[in-house]
């Protein structure tokens, strides 16, 4: 395990498992969130996110949490090991909603500088986004899954949070 791609949708818990699994194998960990969003959620322009995705892939050693439908063919021919968290999007909207409670006012620890948390511009229609893309997205990551599978990656595809604890127990990383 060098090279290690977690995708899922949002709130699945692709942050707190690259972190946990960065802590325990010592790869350094990147989230596309500090890569998708500048200071006070503006988003970076598409051209200098797709620049510094290919630069993180590139790498001989990382763990890339995080979409962006750009970069990931490139991705995945650069991981040996592809995680799909494939959680129910109720329980990833519970998940977006305590987040958002928790980091009151702050900045998550995979956010990019000067994203804090609160009630803004986008956040409802990163909400509406999440129940629109529920199924487009379940077939995207389905689709790369068959992918890694085809090109021989260690692939992983957990489809509940007793499957993630399980995993990370297997791995050592609890």
């Amino acid at each position: 395990m060098n090279r290690v791609m977690i995708v899922g949708g949002s709130g699945s818990g692709k942050s707190s498992l690259a972190r946990a699994l960065g802590d325990c194998t010592g790869l350094p960990v990147h989230h596309m969130d500090r890569i998708h969003w500048m200071p006070g959620w503006q988003m970076r322009p598409r051209a200098a996110r797709e620049a510094m995705a290919l630069e993180v892939e590139r790498a001989d050693a990382w763990i890339f949490e995080g979409g962006f439908s750009t970069t990931y063919d490139h991705r995945l021919s650069r991981a040996d090991t592809f995680i799909w968290l494939d959680l129910p999007v109720a329980l990833r909207l519970w998940r977006v909603t305590k987040r958002l409670i928790v980091h009151w006012g702050q900045r998550r620890p995979d956010m990019a500088e000067g994203c804090v948390e609160g009630i803004h511009g986008e956040t409802w229609a990163f909400y509406r986004w999440i129940w629109k893309t529920r199924h487009s997205g379940r077939t995207r990551h389905l689709a790369l899954l068959a992918q890694a599978r085809a090109r021989g990656l260690a692939t992983y595809h957990l489809i509940d949070p007793r499957a993630v604890r399980q995993f990370k127990e297997e791995m050592e990383c609890m």
